[in-house]
């Protein structure tokens, strides 16, 4: 079976969203798959997917804090700046963090650890609805 959605997410301020739920809730279809993968892909260039710690919400502030500082705003040498001082550093942050992610599908439930789960790296100000396409394939 292989199943193709887009899912626009509502916009988000700038951080790190937990969204795990929002994909679940969209894919009634998961609990039909006993094997299989789910990969998806955000499309925008200034905003990321990432897995990590579902459960004590500091770590995603904690990750927003650590990208501000490894990617400043307003570098002296950035040439690309007409959109704003959040731009440039959300097309680097963007990329470090990629746009895409693969998870297995068991027994009809995405198989991550028990600590993991899907955010969403909104890295502007004002970005807006977010899309990502989920490609499922499965039996």
């Amino acid at each position: 079976m292989w199943l193709q959605r887009e899912i626009v997410l509502p916009a988000q301020r700038r951080g790190f969203h937990l969204i795990t739920d929002i994909i679940e809730c969209e894919l009634p279809e998961l609990q039909d798959i006993n094997v299989g993968v789910m990969h998806l892909f955000i499309t925008h260039t200034s905003a990321s997917l990432t897995l990590n710690e579902n459960a004590d919400f500091t770590v995603r502030s904690d990750m927003e804090k650590h990208f501000n500082v490894l990617v400043p705003e307003d570098a002296p040498y950035y040439e690309h700046t007409y959109e704003g001082s959040d731009d440039m550093p959300a097309h680097i942050k963007s990329t470090i963090i990629g746009v895409n992610h693969t998870i297995p599908i068991t027994n009809g439930r995405l198989n991550m650890g028990i600590w993991q789960g899907i955010y969403l790296c909104e890295h502007r100000d004002s970005g807006g609805q977010r899309t990502i396409v989920v490609t499922i394939n499965g039996e």
